[in-house]
C-alpha cells in the first residue's frame, strides 16, 4: 500500500460531500457530480466510510488533475481534493 499525503489544512469554505453509508460506487459518483457542478469551489471535503472508496476517489481525483490527501482527526474517513491551478504564462496569454 503506498502512503497518502495527509491533509493539515482544511478550511471552512470547503464544498462537502458526505457519501456516509454508501457504498461504491456511490461515493465516486456524489465526488465526481460535485467536482463538475461547482467549477469555482478549489477544494472538495468527501466524507466516505466504504472501505473501497479511497482507492476510487483517489483515482478520480488523479484523473481529473485535482490533489488528494487524507484527513487525520475525523471521526469517519474523510479526503480532501484539491483543484490544481493551471498558471498561464505570460500572463494575460
Amino acid at each position: 500500500m503506498t502512503s497518502r499525503p495527509v491533509a493539515d489544512d482544511l478550511i471552512a469554505d470547503d464544498l462537502i460531500v458526505d457519501a456516509r453509508g454508501l457504498r461504491c460506487p456511490w461515493p465516486v459518483l456524489r465526488t465526481a457530480r460535485a467536482m463538475r457542478l461547482h467549477p469555482d469551489v478549489p477544494a472538495l471535503r468527501v466524507i466516505a466510510d466504504d472501505p473501497i472508496a479511497p482507492g476510487e476517489i483517489e483515482a478520480l481525483a488523479r484523473e481529473q488533475d485535482w490533489g488528494f490527501a487524507v484527513v487525520e482527526g475525523e471521526p469517519f474517513p474523510t479526503f480532501r481534493l484539491t483543484r490544481h491551478q493551471h498558471l498561464v504564462y505570460p500572463p494575460g496569454a
